[in-house]
């Protein structure tokens, strides 16, 4: 590839252990999300599909505050944190807010998705589509919540005082000497 970055991405070996540690917890976030999601559960009866909007929510309201706190604050924060972490993995820091947003709300929209298809053949496991609704909600607030103030002060502390990334080529034939700028004598 030459050393060339792209456009707006975060330079040198930084960028390249944000975004390793970003893969690493990605990966480890997604085997959690599985063994949560997916595995059989062993109940004595399962509830019925809920392929109504909001019927879910509605039913955990009428448990009281403590439990439907509890579980509605479950479906917002199983797939929060792909809020932060697929734009952490992704690794630009010059993008636009709202394209940044709508990229990973989708994906996190159709990994909701995909975890609810693939409990319909799971024991124990029932599609509801308010879960859907919760997680693709909680990743939309974890990436407002951090996103754009992390890549500011990102951005900040690039144009402030770390030198930009020397690129493979300007390495292998040296820096271009700069001949400082000398005021014109009256």
């Amino acid at each position: 590839m030459g050393g060339v970055q792209r456009q707006g991405s975060i330079g040198g070996s930084a960028a390249i252990r944000i975004r390793a540690t970003g893969i690493v917890l990605l990966a480890v976030h997604l085997v959690f999300v599985a063994w949560v999601t997916l595995r059989p559960l062993d109940v004595p009866w399962v509830l019925p599909a809920n392929l109504h909007p909001f019927d879910g929510i509605r039913a955990d309201l009428r448990l009281g505050w403590p439990e439907a706190a509890r579980r509605i604050g479950a479906g917002l924060g199983l797939l929060a944190p792909l809020g932060v972490l697929l734009p952490l993995v992704h690794g630009r820091v010059r993008v636009s807010p709202l394209a940044s947003l709508v990229r990973t709300v989708t994906a996190g929209a159709m990994l909701s998705l995909g975890i609810e298809l693939l409990q319909t053949g799971v024991p124990g496991q029932v599609v509801d589509v308010d879960s859907m609704l919760l997680n693709t909600v909680g990743v939309a607030l974890a990436h407002v919540a951090a996103v754009p103030a992390a890549r500011a002060w990102l951005r900040r502390r690039d144009e402030h005082g770390t030198p930009a990334p020397v690129r493979q080529e300007d390495a292998a034939q040296g820096r271009t000497p700069r001949i400082p700028r000398v005021g014109i004598a009256p």
